[in-house]
């Protein structure tokens, strides 16, 4: 997980700029987030802390201030109909852009009618839908479950945004990461 979420945010214009900063601080190359050797026990704790420093992760603050410490990740298929019923996070943002029903669907009418939230241009999730169409494969999202039915993405908004303006280019099935706990409803942006 840690290293599909540091790869996912590798290229964000949102996150991207302080995740370089990190590594630079770190001293740390690239190629960790890039090209992961999960076997090296070395590079996975530097990933950690890397997440860590930037979001939170491991540290109860930022993203994961109450995040179940007990998370079981696994890789998961999900349908397109499951993917449309992915929720966003509760943060105020992207429950603004959805209208409130932190839906992408409602999120993706309202970029299609011209609506910014927070004076934010939607430019980013018109590239992102254009790189989609263009056939640009993106990296995992992350979704959590505690009753597998209800899934709300972690990392990966921009990218299930994409989904929703061009829903024809929604596979069948779509890999994802999945992270399962007993008490994610905790967690306050379930």
């Amino acid at each position: 997980m840690v290293a599909v979420f540091l790869r996912g945010e590798f290229d964000s214009p949102r996150f991207g700029a302080e995740l370089a900063r990190a590594l630079r601080q770190a001293e740390v190359e690239p190629a960790i987030i890039t090209s992961p050797d999960l076997n090296d026990d070395g590079a996975n704790s530097r990933r950690r802390r890397l997440l860590g420093q930037v979001r939170g992760f491991e540290e109860d603050r930022s993203l994961f201030r109450k995040f179940p410490p007990d998370v079981q990740w696994e890789r998961a298929m999900v349908t397109a109909t499951e993917l449309k019923r992915v929720r966003y996070v509760s943060y105020d943002f992207w429950v603004e852009l959805s209208g409130g029903s932190r839906m992408p669907a409602d999120a993706a009418r309202r970029i299609e009618q011209g609506v910014e939230t927070f004076r934010q241009s939607n430019d980013s999730f018109w590239s992102a839908a254009n790189a989609l169409r263009a056939g640009v494969s993106f990296p995992e999202m992350i979704l959590v479950t505690q009753d597998g039915e209800s899934l709300v993405v972690v990392e990966g908004h921009v990218r299930l945004t994409a989904f929703m303006l061009g829903p024809h280019q929604i596979p069948t099935e779509l890999e994802v990461v999945l992270g399962r706990a007993a008490k994610m409803t905790d967690w306050p942006l379930y």
